[in-house]
């Protein structure tokens, strides 16, 4: 009995590995919202063109290389904006997706409980479904597709040996041309996104 007691109490002395390392696969999923810091060409002197905010499932797989570098794509369902300006109001609906692929670091260690991670990397930007409403209603718009620079920050917290809690934040550098029957206008989308879910280790 005494023997026992004492593998015991060694075991509650182990360190309890959270793990985020070397190999493991990391999924997370959650509500992210994509926020718009909009700006561009002025259209008709109405002001630029403005999407609004919208939040659907947001979706990350990790890859971790070592136990603090990894590698992360960014998915989601389908983000849906309706697009004005100051002048005209809604002049258009639109519908994106945002693949992210980027290069993290993770501070601490395997046996760390909380893992703050930053990132860099690329994001491909393709619209569809794109709509004339309002002014521009029953005609051609269009959205040229956008290559840019990413940057997130995150933090992922423990709850049980698989899963954990996650917040992360990516700013993405989002450029486009937009094509309309009263001209094109360049409009530089430059979102926020924000997500908040929880995640599981594979």
């Amino acid at each position: 009995m005494k023997k026992i007691s004492l593998l015991v109490a060694a075991a509650l002395m182990v360190p309890s590995a959270f793990a985020h390392q070397a190999g493991d696969i990391l999924v997370r999923g959650g509500a992210a919202t994509v926020t718009p810091n909009s700006g561009g060409d002025n259209v008709l002197g109405t002001g630029h063109l403005d999407p609004d905010s919208n939040t659907q499932l947001g979706l990350t797989l990790s890859y971790m290389i070592t136990d603090n570098w990894g590698v992360e794509l960014l998915a989601a369902t389908p983000f849906s904006h309706s697009v004005s300006t100051a002048g005209l109001g809604e002049v258009a609906k639109i519908k994106h997706l945002p693949p992210t692929l980027m290069g993290q670091y993770y501070f601490g260690n395997a046996q760390s409980k909380v893992r703050p991670y930053v990132g860099a990397g690329v994001n491909y930007t393709f619209f569809f479904d794109e709509e004339g409403r309002g002014a521009l209603n029953n005609t051609d718009v269009s959205l040229d597709d956008s290559w840019g620079l990413a940057v997130q920050a995150g933090l992922d917290m423990k709850v049980t040996e698989n899963w954990f809690v996650n917040a992360s934040a990516w700013y993405i550098d989002i450029d486009t041309d937009v094509d309309t029957v009263v001209g094109t206008f360049k409009t530089n989308i430059d979102p926020m996104v924000l997500m908040v879910g929880l995640g599981y280790r594979f």
